[in-house]
């Protein structure tokens, strides 16, 4: 019922914005305003409102793809808690980074659902991921390496309006979140692979 709920709401409210100019800017993060005691709203808001429709599908299918089956296992309070914690570390995070670029305005659900998609690489290990361009099958566990690397790398680099550092601080959010509320999870996934 959580993940149903989220998805409904960030369908909504995304569509709601490509129709509204005013409610995109509303719901924008302003990491420049929060530093100086405004907009706060904007930690919360732009995680269920999209720029642009190509960022909405990535979004959708891998919320799709992982959210629904992970919350069978935690279940709906934690897969809630789950998804809250990873939207909240990555504006923050996002906060810290920008906190004085006044033009800098952030979107999108990616912090939340990068938490979801690493808390179920922890609970599915053996899935195998796809990492797109390449349509090439790969363990979760390398898929989170490569693709943490390559987010670092990213963000380091920055080209675009791609916000890495959020998905940096989803990924590891996800990762603690189990790490912390169910840690014999680590283990096993540590055991599995370090023989």
């Amino acid at each position: 019922m959580g993940a149903l709920t989220i998805l409904a709401l960030i369908i909504v409210a995304s569509g709601a914005g490509f129709l509204s100019r005013s409610l995109l800017q509303w719901a924008l993060l302003r990491p420049y305003n929060v530093a100086r005691g405004t907009g706060y709203a904007g930690l919360v808001t732009s995680a269920f409102v999209h720029a642009d429709l190509t960022h909405l599908l990535f979004n959708l299918i891998t919320f799709v793809s992982f959210g629904f089956a992970l919350e069978r296992v935690i279940g709906t309070v934690r897969f809630v808690a789950l998804y809250l914690s990873g939207l909240l570390v990555s504006s923050i995070g996002t906060c810290i980074k920008h906190r004085n670029e006044p033009n800098y305005g952030s979107l999108g659900a990616s912090g939340a659902i990068l938490a979801v998609l690493f808390a179920s690489i922890v609970y599915f290990p053996h899935n195998r991921l796809v990492l797109l361009p390449l349509p090439i099958p790969i363990p979760g566990p390398l898929f989170a390496v490569i693709y943490l690397a390559f987010s670092w790398y990213s963000a380091r680099h920055a080209r675009g309006n791609i916000n890495h550092d959020a998905h940096i601080g989803g990924a590891l959010t996800g990762l603690a979140f189990v790490a912390i509320t169910d840690p014999q999870r680590i283990r096993a996934l540590w055991s599995s692979f370090s023989g």
